[in-house]
């Protein structure tokens, strides 16, 4: 039995590159960026999403659908003075730990 080959799905790619700058609307940097960095969205079984960085310099993506446990997480990550990105419906965030062993007095 032989497999049937996947029909070849066609792209206009040479269409938009041959295209003229006036068919594409123009962005303001600001725009632009409000786009991209708060036009996220998760979907509604999903409560947050952490990111943090291996020793091998890879990014690990955790998603949780329970509250408790991201926030386990998050505690985690917070003990052992790790940063990392956490983003849910509402805001993202890039968490450092405070380091410090002091906390009344921030010159100690």
């Amino acid at each position: 039995m032989t497999k049937k080959k996947k029909p070849y799905f066609h792209n206009n790619v040479n269409a938009f590159r041959d295209a003229p700058a006036e068919c594409f609307d123009s962005l303001s940097f600001d725009e632009f960026m409000e786009w991209k960095t708060g036009g996220w969205e998760l979907p509604a079984s999903v409560v947050c999403i952490i990111r943090e960085q291996t020793k091998r310099g890879k990014i690990k993506e955790h998603v949780y659908k329970r509250t408790h446990a991201a926030t386990a997480k998050i505690k985690k990550l917070m003990d052992e003075g790790k940063e990392f990105v956490f983003c849910n419906h509402n805001y993202v965030d890039h968490l450092v730990p405070n380091t410090m062993e002091n906390y009344d007095d921030p010159l100690a």
